[in-house]
């Protein structure tokens, strides 16, 4: 890809994830990390003609669905034009390879909640989403999933004074997680009671107020909203899932599965996906961890 990379600064000193990934950085902020990634040329013939890939990248324009409230994932601050996190990352570098500048206005960032993901590909209202985005079956049924590009567990967040220790001490307790995500149903069979909320951090603020007494997600997530919170919230417990994190698109572009496998692998090779992933979620007492292995296309 030939990409040209400079590493920012990063922020404060990291947390641990016994999932064995990664900490997120300083909440998402001025000090979260970032690669700055040029769009490459794009050579006549590089796409097929009449591939969704050629029709972007002819147009110089590309909307992408990220979260505005996972640090260390996807983060957007209110004084930010471009969000941050290791999902913003991965996505700079499928815009960079359409000829498309990540840091210029011809990237429309769109925020995208859990709940309204696979409503956005559906009614063409972004062209990818990369959301903290856990492939499932079911979800593959409406619109084109592809990777992982990132393999995370959920653990719970609670009151840094709570004596909760995992996701055992929340039995017949009600635990928050976000609308339509995987995450509801996951709490739900491990015997808690799920109370769905518009977004992490409206369970944060729940956990915060004492609405709740636990909410539920990716560890990464979650332990971006702990440093956001520090001395308030705390990550406790065993992950009790995996989650692998990949890439939406519309199922009326099929050809896109292979384009964006084909990004990702050059990314694991080059070091792109790496050093994405040392820029947000990593730090010097993490470990990079190996990339996941990407599905198949159809």
């Amino acid at each position: 890809m030939r990409l040209k990379r400079t590493k920012a600064t990063l922020g404060l000193a990291t947390l641990g994830l016994t999932f064995g990934l990664a900490a997120c950085g300083d909440a998402g902020g001025e000090s979260s990390g970032s690669v700055d990634v040029q769009a490459e040329e794009v050579e006549d013939g590089k796409f097929e003609d009449g591939s969704y890939m050629a029709e972007l990248a002819d147009a110089g324009s590309i909307r992408v669905g990220v979260k505005y409230d996972q640090p260390g994932l996807g983060f957007k601050d209110a004084s930010a034009s471009i969000p941050t996190g290791f999902d913003v990352e991965i996505a700079k570098l499928l815009v960079a390879d359409l000829g498309i500048d990540p840091q210029s206005d011809s990237v429309e960032w769109v925020e995208t909640i859990s709940d309204n993901r696979e409503p956005f590909l559906q009614e063409d209202r972004v062209d990818l989403v990369l959301a903290s985005y856990s492939i499932t079956d079911d979800r593959r049924k409406i619109v084109g999933q592809t990777g992982p590009y990132f393999l995370t567990g959920q653990q719970v967040l609670v009151q840094a004074d709570s004596d909760v220790t995992g996701i055992e001490d929340l039995q017949g307790e009600e635990v928050c997680a976000a609308s339509g995500s995987t995450s509801l149903s996951n709490v739900e069979a491990e015997g808690a009671v799920p109370a769905p909320a518009d977004s992490y951090s409206q369970c944060a603020e729940d956990v915060l107020n004492g609405t709740v007494p636990a909410m539920s997600t990716d560890g990464s997530i979650l332990l971006g909203l702990a440093a956001q919170n520090e001395g308030e919230l705390k990550v406790v417990g065993d992950p009790f899932s995996e989650e692998r994190i990949g890439v939406g698109y519309s199922q009326d572009h099929p050809e896109m599965c292979e384009w964006i496998n084909g990004v990702l692998e050059e990314a694991y090779e080059d070091g792109s996906w790496a050093e994405a992933f040392e820029a947000t979620l990593g730090g010097d007492d993490v470990e990079t961890p190996q990339p996941p292995a990407l599905d198949a296309c159809a």
